[in-house]
C-alpha cells in the first residue's frame, strides 16, 4: 500500500512516519505540512492512502476529504480532538485517530483500510456496462443503467431498480469506489444517486423515479456541478 502523511505539526508527522514504518506493506511516498498542497500533487499522483490531520485552523484537512471524488484514496483522520467524529462519520472516512497514536491503535487502523483495498467482498463492480453483486451463493450480473440509487443502510448497502431493490452485504465506501464517477454521483452521507436517472431536484433532495432521494449540504456542491442547468 503506498501513503501520504498530511499533519501540519512536525513532530506528530515523525510518530506517523515511526508508525508507518512498522508495517511491512505499507510506503510513505511523500509527506505535506498543508492539505491543500497534498490535494494539488494528488491530481497526478495517485496512492492508497492519506494519512490526514484535521486540526488545522482552516479545517483544510475537512475540505480536502469533501472534494474527493469515487476512487480516490481512503482517509484516516488524525486529531488531538474527539469533535471531528460527525465529519469522519459523514465523510466515510477509514478510520479516526485520537493523537498521540499508540502503535497498536495505528496497526488496527491500516488493517482495516487493508481489508477495504484489497476486498472483492459482497460487491464485484465493474467499470464498463454491469456489476457483479453477490445473491446468495451466487454472483448476479446487473446492469449499471439499472441502478437507480444505492442506500447504505447499516452492513448492507441496498441497489434500487425500477423491478426491485438488491441487498449488498459491503461498505458503502467499497460500492461508491467501484461505481464509476461518470455515472454516479454521492449526495448524501448513505446515497450515491445515477445522474441520468434524476428527474428533478428541490431543497433537501431529489426524485428519480418517483422516489426521493435526501441531498445533503456537504453534497450539494458536487451535485451542482454535474448536472446540466439552463
Amino acid at each position: 500500500m503506498t501513503c501520504i502523511i498530511v499533519e501540519e505539526n512536525e513532530f506528530a508527522r515523525a510518530n506517523l512516519r515511526r508508525l508507518a514504518a512498522i508495517i511491512e506493506d505499507l510506503t510513505v511516498t511523500a509527506e505535506y505540512s498543508c492539505a491543500m498542497d497534498a490535494w494539488q500533487d494528488l491530481q497526478v499522483v495517485r496512492v492508497d492512502l492519506v494519512l490526514l490531520d484535521v486540526d488545522t485552523p482552516d479545517q483544510g484537512g475537512l475540505e480536502f476529504t469533501r472534494r474527493l471524488r469515487s476512487g480516490d484514496p481512503l482517509v484516516i483522520f488524525t486529531t488531538e480532538k474527539k469533535q471531528y467524529a460527525a465529519e469522519a462519520f459523514e465523510l466515510d472516512v477509514a478510520d479516526y485517530l485520537v493523537k498521540p497514536v499508540s502503535p497498536e491503535r495505528f496497526i488496527h487502523a491500516i488493517g482495516k483500510v487493508r481489508k477495504l483495498i484489497r476486498s472483492s467482498s459482497s460487491a464485484v463492480m465493474a467499470e464498463d456496462e454491469f456489476v457483479f453483486i453477490r445473491d446468495s451463493t451466487v454472483l448476479r450480473r446487473l446492469r449499471l443503467d439499472d441502478i437507480l440509487f444505492a442506500e447504505a443502510t447499516g452492513d448492507y448497502v441496498k441497489l434500487h431498480t425500477r423491478q426491485r431493490i438488491y441487498s449488498v452485504h459491503a461498505r458503502f465506501k467499497t460500492v461508491e469506489v467501484r461505481l464509476p464517477a461518470s455515472k454516479f454521483v454521492r449526495v448524501h452521507r448513505s446515497f450515491i444517486a445515477a445522474l441520468d436517472k434524476i428527474d428533478s431536484v428541490q431543497d433537501g433532495g431529489l426524485f428519480i423515479d418517483g422516489r426521493f432521494v435526501p441531498v445533503t449540504e456537504t453534497y450539494r456542491k458536487a451535485l451542482s456541478t454535474r448536472i446540466k442547468v439552463i
